[in-house]
Formats: structure tokens, C-alpha cells, sequence
């Protein structure tokens, strides 16, 4: 068996070998499609081959995964022997590499199926679309503001009547290449906007295709776009053995510190996939906005700790929630049908289902206001059952002897 270890950069990869506990330098090879097919034909159905994560690593395990016997990637961000070495070279990293793969100490990642990887790219792409949106209007926002125009009265400066008030009203009052700036933004922002449209109806599709998107909408807080982010950053579900691991996979667990006895837990860890729990944090905010168990958690606690952390505790709650709808395969307990039929809905049109015109489609329930106020009330007598479990609970007192053997204690 040979293990081979590749220190990838942008234009060549530096291999080391070890075979028979001989390490020796395989040189370099160039990171093109034609090198790599050339490199993989050596390799042999006993090999394993290990690279960090980069932003070119699923191309060259692609080209490799057929001829070796193992492909590992490694996670960067916990490989400390190569990152605390006090002579860093491209050889002394592969090196490294290799010795941790052979000994079993390597810290590697979770390659994504195609699929997977498919929909984070398109993820990634809305997000990046959704920002360069945001800068745009903010640089509308910074030149009103420099030549003191007052506020718009509507709620939205971009909406129909905000464009409409800066049209007439707003624009007037700005120098002509004040003027000239703001209507190359906009042009700009509405191109943004076809764009972000464009990607939304791809997803909106490939939403209604997925099984787990409508079971996780049931959920509150969450719709297609949110549950679809989830589910690029989760991949398998099955990968994650509890709770507690999903939790820790977003990031979402606070940092421990032990020494001896002393145990202290700081803020969390931020750790794994960002945008992921981004949109946790952001579906929470919405959830504790509706009546049920989890603005009973988010109030009981925000009333010690306050809102930041109580905010960041319920978006834990979101997590545990997603892993045990998905493994169990079932819908959240206290969902509310007529919103989630008006979700289901909303998904179809994003995805250019037509219109039913003059007829009751499968959301008309959602326009019913004596079913959304009973569906409510469901939800409210959840959350006093909750509030009245919780009642007489108290924070747990640290354990002095934690650190103590059970002689010592006694």
C-alpha cells in the first residue's frame, strides 16, 4: 500500500510518497486536467490519496477517485501540525500530510455528492447576488444622503412607490452627476434583480423536487430558499448520528475550556458552514414572531440572557428540529397546514407553475382568516403548555468536583 499526499496550490500540487516506511519526494505536477488523468493512471487500486480543502479539490477528486483506492481531504482549519510547523515549505506540508494519513490522525472532510455540491454553488451564487443587490442600494442610500435629501415616506425606496417617489422627488434635488450615478445604479440593481429572479426559479424548481424541502418548511421561520440552503450545507443527514452533531456541524455549540476542575463555556463556535447557520439565525428571528413552544423558549430565556444569546439558542432549537424532521421523516408537530400549503404554493410560482385563475387552489385555506386564527390558537396553547412546563426550572449550578474521582468526592 502507498500513501500519497498532494500539497495543491493554484497552478501545481507537490506530492510526497510513503511506501514500505520509505518517504521520499514524488516532484511536481501541474493542477490541468491533462497532468492530473496522466498522475491518476499511475496510481494503483491500493492507494490512498490525501489533499487539503480548496477551492479546486472536488475537480482533482474527480479525476482521481477511479484509479485510487481511497481519496481523503483534509479539513485546513485542524490540521495544526501543518499550520503550527516552524518550516513550512510545499514539501514539508505534503509530507506532513502523508504521515497523518498513514498514522490515522487526519482530520478529513465530507466529500459532497454531485448533487450536493450542485446546489451549494447555486446557493453560494443567490447569496453573492443578493449582496452585490445590497451594496447597490446602500450606494443610492449614501448619495441621498450626502446631499441631504429628506427620507422617503414609503417603507421601501426600492419598491414600486419608493422608485416612484425618487423618480419625481428625489432625483430633482440632486446635481446632474449626482443624477447620472443614481440612475446607473438603478439600472445596475434591476439587472441584479433579473438575475437573482432567474436563479430563484432554478431553485424553486429543484425545491419542489425534494421530498425534505416540504417537510422542512413545516417548520416555523423556514421556507424553500432557507430549507434548501440547509439542506447543501447538511448533504446526507445520515452522516450525523444526533443532535448534537448537527449542532456542532453549524457552528451553533459553545467553546468549553477545562482545566482540572475549572470548566467554562464561552460563545459559539462558528465553526463549519457559515451561510447555514446565517440562515438559521435569520429563520429564528422569524419564528419567535409567531405563538408556539419556540417563542416560549426564546422569551424564557431572553429574560435572563438576553436577546443576542437567546436569539442564537433558538436557532440551536432550529437545528435539533431539522435533524430529527429529516431522520424521522416526519413534519414538525406543531405546524400550521394553511401555511404550509401557502408555502407549498409560493414555491410553484417561483418555479413557473401557472396560475389558476377563478378557481380555489391548494392555498386558498391561507385566505380563510377564522383557520388562521384557529391554527393560532393550536399554536398558543403549545407554547402556554410550554411556559408552564418551564415554570419552576432553575439554571444548573456548575460542578465544583467535576474534575474529582468518586473517593475524592465521597
Amino acid at each position: 500500500m502507498r500513501y500519497i499526499g498532494l500539497d495543491v496550490h493554484r497552478n501545481f500540487a507537490q506530492i510526497a510518497i510513503l511506501e514500505s516506511g520509505q518517504l521520499r519526494s514524488g516532484g511536481r505536477i501541474a493542477t490541468t486536467p491533462e497532468a492530473l488523468r496522466a498522475f491518476a493512471h499511475t496510481l494503483r487500486p491500493d492507494d490512498e490519496v490525501v489533499l487539503e480543502a480548496t477551492v479546486n479539490t472536488h475537480a482533482i477528486v474527480q479525476l482521481l477517485q477511479g484509479h485510487a483506492g481511497r481519496v481523503v481531504v483534509s479539513n485546513p482549519l485542524r490540521t495544526r501540525a501543518i499550520a503550527d510547523a516552524k518550516i513550512k515549505t510545499d514539501k514539508v506540508d505534503a509530507e506532513v500530510l502523508v504521515r497523518l494519513l498513514a498514522d490515522g490522525w487526519l482530520p478529513d472532510v465530507w466529500i459532497p455528492d454531485d448533487a450536493t455540491l450542485i446546489l451549494r454553488y447555486q446557493i453560494a451564487h443567490r447569496t453573492r447576488l443578493v449582496q452585490q443587490g445590497t451594496r447597490l442600494k446602500n450606494r443610492v442610500q449614501a448619495i441621498l444622503h450626502r446631499n441631504l435629501v429628506p427620507g422617503c415616506p414609503r417603507s421601501d425606496l426600492f419598491g414600486k412607490h419608493g422608485r416612484l417617489w425618487l423618480d419625481q422627488h428625489a432625483l430633482p434635488l440632486l446635481p446632474s452627476h449626482e443624477q447620472a450615478m443614481v440612475t446607473a445604479t438603478l439600472r445596475e440593481l434591476d439587472l441584479v434583480g433579473q438575475e437573482i429572479t432567474a436563479v430563484e426559479h432554478t431553485l424553486a424548481a429543484s425545491a419542489l423536487e425534494r421530498s425534505q424541502v416540504r417537510r422542512l418548511i413545516t417548520i416555523p421561520g423556514l421556507d424553500a430558499l432557507s430549507a434548501l440552503a440547509i439542506l447543501a450545507a447538511i448533504g446526507d443527514i445520515h452522516r450525523f448520528c444526533a443532535p448534537a452533531k448537527l449542532v456542532g456541524y453549524f457552528g451553533l455549540d459553545p467553546r468549553v475550556r477545562q482545566s482540572g476542575a475549572r470548566v467554562t463555556y464561552g460563545p459559539i463556535t462558528k465553526q463549519g458552514r457559515g451561510h447555514a447557520r446565517t440562515t438559521l439565525v435569520e429563520a429564528a428571528w422569524s419564528a419567535v414572531r409567531a405563538p408556539g413552544p419556540l417563542r416560549a423558549f426564546y422569551q424564557r430565556l431572553r429574560g435572563r440572557r438576553g436577546s443576542q444569546l437567546a436569539i442564537v439558542a433558538a436557532a440551536r432549537k432550529l437545528a435539533v428540529l431539522v435533524w430529527h424532521v429529516l431522520t424521522r421523516e416526519q413534519d414538525y408537530a406543531f405546524a400550521r397546514p394553511s401555511l404550509v400549503a401557502q408555502k407549498v404554493r409560493t414555491i410553484e410560482l417561483r418555479a413557473g407553475v401557472p396560475q389558476q385563475s377563478g378557481r380555489r387552489g391548494s392555498a386558498y385555506a391561507y385566505n380563510r382568516k377564522e383557520l388562521r386564527q384557529r391554527e393560532l390558537a393550536v399554536c398558543a396553547q403549545a407554547e402556554r403548555a410550554y411556559q408552564h412546563l418551564t415554570a419552576r426550572w432553575q439554571p444548573r449550578r456548575p460542578q465544583v468536583d467535576a474534575g474529582a474521582t468518586k473517593g475524592a468526592r465521597r
